[in-house]
């Protein structure tokens, strides 16, 4: 099928996705545009969700309101839907967004909705780590919400990816940015493990499942072709973007008290349940692999860091695009 939006064949079918207009969802919307899936993007903000509509063809890609606090509307936004994926999810707790009722329960009123409404053709988009007797709030509550998507949807499909990379992801861009303005990197836990999956392949994995190519009732687990320890990453990114920087394991204790402190911002940096969360590896786990609930199990070849990184990490550079032609400021 030809990638340009304008040109996609559509194929009369309709995917609810809750979510859609965040760093992951668009993607996601992408890809089932350019399958030819009509979408309909369900946010609390539509009016902040136009930058979805051109992803695909004049009038394929809408955007609706929906909360899941609110069960009616999220009836209503999966109104004569054939699909219905959940990517809705938090890294920190404000307000009334709390991880129990975002992440736990919210995942649960989706799936009651697709069943009173006979949809079957559910994904559900999880983390690695999820884990009801976890030490941190947020692998609980994914937990939860698995559970919940599970006892009212049996044939849903769950994907779990590993830290999520990509042009506009929270992660290296966030480091990346720090090393420019700081002579030093502070890390916790620079010993934990991780298998960064690029965002596309996560993408092509969901848009796979709500087209029937993966197995009904299955946890997939996505990550990437290699797994690096937090401090190794780190050390990829200095090196794309080409700043020697000192990487400084924070002591727990010292972590938890600016963790503390962070909380009190509207949009922390770092949270006490987020240090929780690495103390423990996020890689895939043995059983995925042996079971082949894997990117390589439904038939496709994760990206690797080297591949991805340097076409977005560039613009970090001392002299951005030009620095690898040894341009002068």
């Amino acid at each position: 099928m030809d990638d340009a939006p304008g040109n996609a064949s559509l194929n009369g079918k309709l995917v609810t996705v809750f979510g859609g207009s965040g760093f992951l969802g668009r993607y996601i919307v992408r890809e089932l545009a350019k399958r030819g899936y009509r979408v309909r993007v369900a946010v609390r903000r539509p009016d902040l969700a136009g930058h979805v509509q051109p992803m695909g063809a004049v009038g394929q890609i809408h955007a609706v309101q929906a909360n899941l606090r609110y069960g009616w509307s999220v009836d209503r936004a999966i109104e004569g839907a054939d699909a219905v994926v959940n990517l809705v999810g938090i890294l920190f707790e404000k307000g009334k967004q709390s991880f129990e009722a975002v992440q736990g329960e919210g995942p649960g009123l989706i799936a009651q909705a697709c069943a009173k409404a006979g949809i079957s053709n559910l994904v559900q988009v999880s983390a690695i780590g999820a884990d009801s007797d976890a030490d941190a709030a947020y692998a609980r509550s994914k937990a939860a919400g698995e559970a919940a998507v599970r006892a009212s949807v049996p044939d849903a499909i769950i994907m779990r990816p590993s830290i999520v990379f990509g042009p506009e992801d929270d992660f290296f861009n966030r480091f990346a940015n720090m090393a420019r303005m700081s002579p030093i990197l502070p890390v916790v836990g620079p010993q934990t493990r991780f298998q960064p999956v690029y965002v596309g392949d996560v993408a092509d994995a969901v848009a796979l499942a709500v087209d029937g190519g993966a197995t009904p009732g299955t946890i997939y687990e996505l990550g990437g072709p290699e797994i690096d320890t937090f401090e190794g990453l780190m050390e990829r990114m200095l090196h794309i973007i080409e700043r020697r920087r000192a990487i400084i394991a924070m002591p727990d204790k010292v972590a938890e008290l600016q963790a503390r402190v962070f909380e009190l911002l509207p949009k922390p940096i770092l949270t006490v349940d987020q240090i929780k969360m690495l103390a423990n590896d996020n890689v895939v786990s043995d059983a995925a692999l042996a079971e082949q609930r894997t990117l390589q199990g439904l038939g496709l070849q994760p990206a690797a860091l080297e591949a991805i990184l340097p076409t977005y990490l560039w613009r970090y550079r001392k002299h951005g695009q030009y620095s690898a032609l040894g341009a002068k400021p």
